[in-house]
């Protein structure tokens, strides 16, 4: 009997869990489905060729990485990219990356404190060398980076408000995260900013931070903003997702 259970004790169905997660994220990331269909589970399971279960799961993990919505009726509906603060928390967020650099320059404050830096170059310089697949969820590990490079200059206050920022726009970065050389160049910025931080550098890290965090944006409203067009062209298409018929069978 399905009791709709999954443990992490069997490898496969770990697996298969994580494939259609991936893969409903990926097809929401690119625009698959239009703009606020409902993502009905019978209907996806369908699709993808695999019981409800997994897909039910993917969507509770979709949800909390905000591609998805949650209606009143309790369904799960597809999420518009929100790109209308986006200029504004990457505007904030680049302050808060350029003073935590910047305040090592004060004479009354402690420099970065190698203990924390030191582990997480070589962390990034492990990466580098066996670097991973692209995946949107790697904007957690980038997010880690900002955070404990922050977390170095000392300022606690400052670390909060930076991870509070990275939190309210982090379904769009992970637009950031979907090809191999956006996975590389970050690697690589993220070694460059460390190194001049821990070699005192501190106006050149600036301008590699600033350089990394530029670029990063341009991407991601690229990105986004192609996958806005691409749901607005499939509102027209009338899924099987959002038909009345479908309602309430899940």
């Amino acid at each position: 009997m399905d009791t709709g259970l999954y443990t992490e004790r069997d490898p496969a169905i770990k697996l298969r869990r994580d494939q259609v997660y991936g893969e409903l994220r990926r097809r929401l990331m690119i625009g698959d489905y239009a703009i606020r269909a409902r993502l009905v589970e019978e209907r996806v399971a369908a699709e993808l060729g695999v019981s409800r279960t997994p897909v039910r799961e993917a969507l509770v993990r979709l949800l909390a990485d905000g591609l998805v919505e949650r209606g009143p009726d309790g369904g799960y509906y597809v999420a518009q990219p929100d790109l209308s603060d986006l200029r504004d928390l990457y505007e904030l967020r680049i302050t808060l990356e350029l003073r935590g650099i910047s305040r090592a320059l004060d004479p009354d404050v402690r420099g970065h404190d190698p203990a924390i830096l030191e582990p997480l170059r070589d962390q990034w310089r492990a990466l580098r060398d066996d670097q991973p697949e692209p995946d949107p969820q790697f904007v957690l590990m980038d997010e880690d980076f900002h955070v404990t490079m922050s977390r170095a200059s000392g300022n606690a206050a400052l670390t909060s408000t930076l991870a509070a920022v990275n939190a309210r726009i982090r379904a769009v970065r992970m637009y950031d995260f979907l090809t191999e050389d956006r996975i590389t160049l970050t690697i690589l910025q993220h070694l460059e900013i460390a190194e001049e931080v821990l070699a005192g550098r501190h106006d050149e890290a600036l301008t590699a931070m600033r350089r990394h965090v530029g670029e990063s944006m341009d991407v991601v409203e690229r990105r986004a903003a192609r996958a806005i067009t691409q749901m607005a062209l499939n509102r027209g298409r009338r899924h099987d997702f959002d038909r009345p018929a479908n309602r309430g069978k899940d």
